[in-house]
């Protein structure tokens, strides 16, 4: 079964190169094709993402495009069967594991796949721990209770169940992983795997704080439940 990597950049060029060459890495062991669908990047994101793949979409739209639009853009240009949606700043925790996974999921029932977030282990601090362990066990929770949660940093998601539920909102600026996760759980389960692990930068709770993350995630998952629209107009570019 082929895997479509779906990248979503936009002014990437300091660590966009980490998670490519993980991809690259396991190609030998799954099909896979990388997709990287710019927003409009003005720095060196695009030569280095023509150093791994030659399919690159690019945001031909007035206006700035969301991570949403970003995502579904690529998935429209996707051939593999399994949709690997996942951001250009993290790196995969294990290797060998994802691709464990990943198989188990695609011999599944599931209709998609989440799994634990973590920060950079070489950048990690207490409160970096227990922030996402309590979002982890919640976001874990969610899927339990038949709500459905995955973090937009990876979401793995069969192509057929993605097509029949139109993809991800575009019109959304935050709180989209969550609103397509929300359509899936009504169609099915969703697997959350505790063995994989994804690792994200710490950018953004450095520049902006826990706390205020907390809330905006918060107020974003109340909006979208209730009215499918996100309390952020916009989710400001951290690099």
């Amino acid at each position: 079964m082929k895997y479509s990597f779906i990248i979503p950049t936009l002014n990437e060029e300091k660590l966009l190169s980490n998670i490519l060459d993980q991809i690259k890495s396991i190609s030998n062991e799954i099909e896979c094709e990388i997709i990287i669908s710019d927003g409009g990047s003005s720095d060196k994101t695009l030569e280095i993402a023509n150093s791994f793949t030659h399919k690159i979409i690019l945001h031909g739209k007035s206006g700035k495009q969301t991570i949403a639009e970003g995502r579904h853009d690529g998935a429209k240009e996707a051939t593999g069967e399994i949709l690997v949606f996942i951001n250009a700043d993290v790196k995969i925790k294990d290797t060998f594991k994802f691709i464990m996974e990943i198989k188990k999921f695609e011999k599944s029932n599931a209709l998609a796949m989440t799994c634990n977030v973590r920060v950079f282990e070489d950048e990690e601090i207490l409160s970096d721990k227990l922030f996402l362990t309590f979002y982890n066990n919640y976001f874990h929770f969610l899927n339990i209770i038949g709500l459905g949660m995955g973090r937009g940093e990876c979401q793995i998601v069969k192509k057929d169940i993605y097509e029949k539920l139109g993809g991800y909102n575009i019109k959304l600026a935050a709180g989209e992983d969550f609103e397509l996760y929300k359509r899936i759980r009504k169609l099915g389960g969703i697997m959350f795997s505790r063995k994989l692990t994804i690792l994200e930068s710490p950018r953004r709770y450095r520049k902006e704080g826990h706390w205020r993350i907390l809330f905006k995630w918060f107020f974003n998952s109340i909006l979208v439940i209730f009215t499918n629209k996100s309390f952020s107009d916009d989710w400001e570019q951290v690099r």
